[in-house]
């Protein structure tokens, strides 16, 4: 209460002395996850309500980032994460304006990190602990803080429920998991990032408490692989079955179609004898090149009165004598 008083007095005095509109005080970045937000108080000024007006510094030139805000903040969280950034803030009352207050912001380094998330689940006498390093504001959900930097360790502290002993853990995974622990005992754990080429440390996370089992408690993962096994078993004895079922199927229509199509045995005999397969496909005409004849000769019976026939007879049928006629 004093010290505002002062600071009223004295911007009273400023005012009445120089006719100046007083600036800003207590100017201070506050930046979580290279979430940026420059933050000041208004000064005491009795002539009426300030507005204010905060920039920074790219390429030589300054570039407004809040004008004429009655707010006492302004999120810089478009800057660079790397190199060094040069702000600035004054306030204003109509045309006057107060001189600017200049501050120098190093994301990289002067930003804090935030407490990460945990997942915890107790398994049998263990906890299984999934660590979710913190996000970064206005990046997507996959790029958090261990993206930033080339060294991060997780800084773990788990104490049973109502015990002031601590026992500390570092984990440069995503995964850890408590082992040997009292069974049917309640576990707090809290998690930090921590950066040891900086040696630099973040926020602690809340504490989690979980609760052990008993060490016969199957694990959840032991029972999924257990499913997964006797599922997988049980597809293959349905393969087995159908590829047997399949397979006598099949062997019962071969027997049974080979059987219905054989030869009488009757035909058998018939033709399993040579000639009479001749028989057979003598039946078929023969080309001319394969036609056989057969020699016949055809005497004739002279009559007693000696007479002979005309040979020029054009009915006579004898052929000259000494002459065979093929007959086919």
């Amino acid at each position: 209460m004093a010290r505002s008083l002062r600071s009223w007095l004295g911007s009273c005095l400023v005012v009445s002395a120089l006719g100046m509109v007083p600036p800003p005080e207590n100017v201070r970045m506050n930046s979580v996850n290279f979430k940026n937000i420059l933050e000041w108080e208004s000064p005491a000024f009795p002539k009426g309500n300030l507005t204010f007006t905060a920039q920074y510094l790219s390429y030589r030139k300054f570039q407004n980032v809040c004008t004429s805000t009655a707010l006492t903040e302004c999120d810089f969280s478009v800057l660079s994460k790397y190199g060094e950034h040069v702000l600035r803030v004054r306030a204003e009352l109509g045309d006057e304006r107060s001189t600017w207050v200049n501050l120098t912001f190093c994301p990289v380094d002067d930003t804090i990190i935030g407490p990460p998330a945990m997942q915890v689940e107790a398994l049998a006498n263990s906890l299984h602990i999934r660590f979710l390093a913190p996000r970064i504001e206005k990046e997507h959900e996959t790029w958090t803080m261990r993206n930033i930097y080339n060294l991060w360790v997780y800084k773990v502290q788990f104490w049973k429920n109502g015990s002031d002993e601590k026992y500390p853990l570092d984990c440069q995974h995503d995964f850890e998991v408590l082992r040997n622990l009292e069974p049917w005992t309640t576990y707090c754990i809290r998690v930090q990032g921590f950066l040891p080429d900086r040696n630099k440390a973040g926020e602690w996370s809340e504490p989690v408490c979980e609760r052990t089992a008993s060490d016969d408690t199957a694990p959840s993962w032991v029972v999924v692989a257990a499913v997964l096994v006797a599922a997988v078993c049980a597809a293959c004895l349905l393969l087995l079955g159908c590829s047997a079922l399949l397979w006598c199927i099949y062997k019962r229509t071969k027997h049974a179609l080979s059987r219905g199509n054989s030869l009488p045995q009757h035909l058998k005999e018939f033709l399993s004898q040579p000639h009479r397969n001749r028989l057979l496909f003598a039946s078929f005409p023969l080309s001319d090149e394969n036609e056989v004849f057969d020699k016949l000769s055809v005497v004739t019976e002279v009559p007693e009165s000696g007479k002979q026939q005309d040979p020029g007879d054009s009915g006579s049928l004898r052929p000259p004598s000494g002459r065979d006629l093929p007959t086919s």
